[in-house]
């Protein structure tokens, strides 16, 4: 890292040699950061670890609680995440932003992963467009585009991390964002771009489809003398992936009930499967007076058509096989939301945090009907609900606490092993340090 900083750090200071009287050194906290800083330009190193330990209510169960558990192991010592980032950037002479760079790793004991890796380019005539280019996380959804160092609850909804698993793709994006307080939408953010469509799973786009990704969002308004906002945004992703087999399974009926049923055309073949999501977000905070916090509620709703496989519905990272030959696609049309609230009690330095989602694969079928003879169900088809519960208590700016436990409940089936609610609620105890 040293390496590719150093001279970062040196071309900066060799081009703006006449303001070194201006350089200053300063450490600030709150997001957390160490800067160099000049008058045009900014290096600043950012990161946080979570180490956490977690213990379910059986042993060896799958988990969206960060990660399956070992057959054998009903708690664990695990460190979540170890973000690392460098963020580079360049101003003009009326400190409006020219040029930025960011790369951001994360590494625990599974390994070390890129999670950002961009740069973005700011138009300064109207200050309002930039074009971002590499690996960033897609535009899609709130709770999508919240960090995980900020975030209340310690990972994103099942239905989140199965249809954006990793949140981030390789495309490139426009963004439109006024960037003058004075600027009559400066309440308006719009992004719009293009991406592979497999994101951080796949090493590289095994199709030629790209999926377009917008989001247009209005930042939080004022709404009265007592401080209270409204935020919201609508998203889209339009996108799908080749069909590399002439076997796409679809929903139908047979004998009056639902069940999947096999188009084998030959001309199936090379065309695009969809994957077409669509979602809405709000976001409604009340203060509770000077220096005690605020009570928040968050809500999204999506829905859309998802292409799979068999066993899963989380898009592919590769082409499916089953064997030797490429595996069928089946094509499902999907719901989810959820819905925070956030407490602060008497202080911003604790919080209570209720949350309650929910992920349905397949909106065409249900319960019992699951399992049911010839209906070529699986255990992707099952709806899932989760009610988390927590408390947050912030040592200080650079230091939390999250104790939060995962009810997890899902509908019963015909499914062998999922005739009932399995067992695989969790509970987590998290640290987080930051800088």
């Amino acid at each position: 890292m040293a390496i590719i900083c150093l001279p970062l750090l040196s071309s900066g200071i060799a081009k703006a040699q006449f303001l070194m009287d201006m350089i200053d050194t300063t450490t600030s906290v709150g997001k957390g950061m160490f800067s160099l800083y000049q008058k045009y330009d900014a290096v600043r190193f950012s990161g946080y670890i979570q180490p956490q330990f977690q213990y379910a209510s059986s042993k060896g169960i799958d988990s969206y609680a960060g990660g399956n558990f070992p057959k054998e192991v009903d708690n664990r010592f695990t460190l979540r995440r170890g973000r690392f980032r460098l963020d580079y950037a360049r101003y003009d002479e009326d400190h409006m932003p020219v040029v930025q760079f960011a790369f951001q790793f994360d590494g625990t004991e599974r390994g070390v992963f890129i999670r950002d890796f961009f740069g973005r380019i700011f138009e300064n005539k109207w200050d309002v467009f930039s074009l971002t280019a590499g690996m960033f996380a897609r535009p899609f959804s709130y709770e999508v585009n919240l960090s995980s160092g900020d975030r209340e609850t310690p990972e994103r909804g099942r239905m989140s991390q199965i249809l954006m698993k990793t949140e981030r793709d390789i495309g490139a994006m426009v963004s439109f964002e006024p960037r003058r307080p004075d600027h009559p939408l400066g309440f308006l953010k719009i992004d719009a771009g293009l991406f592979n469509g497999q994101g951080l799973t796949a090493t590289s786009d095994f199709d030629s489809h790209k999926d377009f990704i917008t989001r247009v969002g209005v930042k939080p308004l004022k709404l009265n003398s007592r401080n209270w906002r409204l935020s919201g945004a609508v998203s889209m992703l339009y996108g799908g992936m080749e069909q590399f087999t002439r076997y796409i399974y679809k929903m139908g009926q047979s004998a009056g009930k639902p069940a999947y049923y096999v188009d084998s055309s030959a001309t199936n073949q090379g065309k695009i499967a969809p994957r077409h999501y669509y979602g809405a977000d709000v976001q409604f905070r009340v203060p509770n007076g000077k220096n005690k916090g605020a009570t928040e509620i968050r809500l999204e709703y999506m829905r859309g058509t998802q292409t799979a496989t068999a066993s899963t519905s989380e898009t592919p990272g590769t082409i499916p096989v089953n064997g030797s030959v490429n595996a069928p696609l089946y094509i499902r049309n999907f719901d989810g939301a959820y819905l925070y609230l956030l407490q602060n009690m008497g202080d911003p330095m604790n919080l209570i945090v209720v949350k309650y989602d929910w992920y349905d694969p397949n909106k065409k079928v249900k319960g019992k009907e699951i399992g049911a003879t010839n209906g070529g169900m699986s255990p992707a088809d099952i709806r899932y609900n989760t009610l988390g519960l927590g408390f947050v208590h912030y040592f200080n700016a650079n230091m939390k606490v999250m104790l939060y436990y995962d009810l997890v409940k899902n509908e019963s089936t015909s499914l062998e092993g999922y005739t009932k609610d399995l067992p695989d609620n969790v509970f987590t105890c998290r640290l987080q340090y930051r800088f």
